[in-house]
């Protein structure tokens, strides 16, 4: 799977994407984001306020229970606003 990272995501994390192997047992955005949680302190900055995080699952909106698999493009950011 290809995930991106924008804004604070990828400022935490120090990366704007990876390719990364979707683990066994993951099969929704909510338990991939519990994964990245546990991959080291930058991962866990970026995902700690996992509920305010948008995902885009191969560039629709999704919400957290969405069904993943190995070849989707999963994108994490924060909420944006604009004016």
């Amino acid at each position: 799977m290809q995930l991106l990272y924008f804004a604070s995501v990828r400022e935490k994390t120090g990366l704007t994407g990876e390719s990364y192997q979707l683990p066994d047992g993951i099969s929704n955005v909510a338990q991939l984001i519990e994964h990245m949680q546990g991959r080291g302190a930058n991962y866990a900055a970026a995902f700690e306020n996992n509920l305010m995080l948008r995902i885009a699952v191969n560039q629709l909106h999704a919400k957290p229970e969405q069904t993943i698999s190995d070849s989707d493009e999963i994108a994490f950011f924060p909420p944006v606003t604009g004016g």
